[in-house]
């Protein structure tokens, strides 16, 4: 395990043998070096990169609207701010799902980027693509429940398996992703009794969000957990801070301090070396 401890990345093989021991996976969704950083130093097990970047971090109104190339440049942030987490990189929106050929080429290009794995949404013709990624040699997350990029924007950010076909559809999906290898599968915005029945029906360990305490791990989002995004904050997240409204004191107290000519002041200023602010001052005068 990493955790800050060992020196070693923690491995997909770890995470599995988890789920056997019983040992609460965490996992955080981060975005940039700063932020893989915290997750790092406290002690998380795995960093996604997720396509939620494109509203929490680029301001779009959808994840669909995120490109390859702007999910490759934040993955390389977070490898580099966690560099012994396991890093899994979240294939956007129409990156991989047209055929085995294209996920395996879009997940090769995410493992060139820093990450160890790579997270596929659904399930259908995503276990085709997974199967075909992990016989490529990179390990897959599945990703089961609410799937924004699939079900469609309104229709995504809703409870899903609330009767019982849905419940049941959710759990077989799962299974058929466990079967084609997935390391671990998210399960997301289900009722808890869901992702209960389902977690010990599939050999891979499963991490909820918003699915209960019942799945083998947790993942939230940085931003979320630590209260930096506001624009909408589900009701399975728990703050544990309220950063954003500190950021915005510190910043207005700067500014205040600035247009009150309080700062800088003289313990922020750089010195010149000594006898040469009076030569300068001399040649200055000539």
């Amino acid at each position: 395990m990493t955790r800050g401890t060992s020196g070693r990345r923690l491995t997909t093989e770890a995470i599995r043998a988890m789920k056997g021991r019983g040992e609460a996976i965490v996992m955080i969704t981060a975005y940039d070096f700063s932020t893989a950083q915290v997750a790092e130093r406290a002690g998380v097990d795995i960093v996604l990169v997720g396509d939620s970047a494109a509203m929490v971090v680029l301001g779009y109104e959808t994840t669909r609207l995120v490109t390859i190339e702007e999910m490759l440049m934040l993955a390389g942030a977070v490898r580099r701010g966690a560099p012994l987490s396991l890093v899994i990189g979240d294939l956007p929106y129409r990156s991989y799902e047209g055929s085995n050929e294209l996920a395996v080429a879009t997940s090769r290009r995410f493992v060139q980027a820093g990450c160890d794995a790579v997270k596929m949404e659904g399930a259908n013709a995503t276990v085709d693509r997974a199967q075909a990624v992990i016989a490529a040699g990179i390990p897959v997350m599945g990703h089961v429940g609410l799937t924004p990029q699939h079900t469609g924007d309104g229709e995504g950010f809703r409870v899903h398996g609330r009767t019982a076909a849905a419940a049941l559809q959710i759990i077989s999906d799962a299974r058929a992703l466990d079967g084609a290898g997935c390391f671990a599968i998210v399960a997301e915005a289900m009722p808890a009794v869901v992702a209960r029945a389902l977690t010990p029906r599939v050999r891979a360990p499963v991490i909820g969000i918003g699915a209960g305490p019942d799945t083998d791990g947790q993942v939230l989002v940085f931003h979320d957990l630590v209260g930096l995004y506001d624009e909408h904050v589900p009701r399975y997240v728990k703050r544990y801070a309220e950063l954003k409204a500190v950021m915005i004191d510190a910043v207005g107290r700067y500014a205040s301090d600035v247009r009150g000519h309080q700062f800088p002041q003289p313990e922020h200023e750089y010195r010149m070396e000594a006898g040469e602010e009076e030569k300068l001052a001399a040649r200055l005068s000539s």
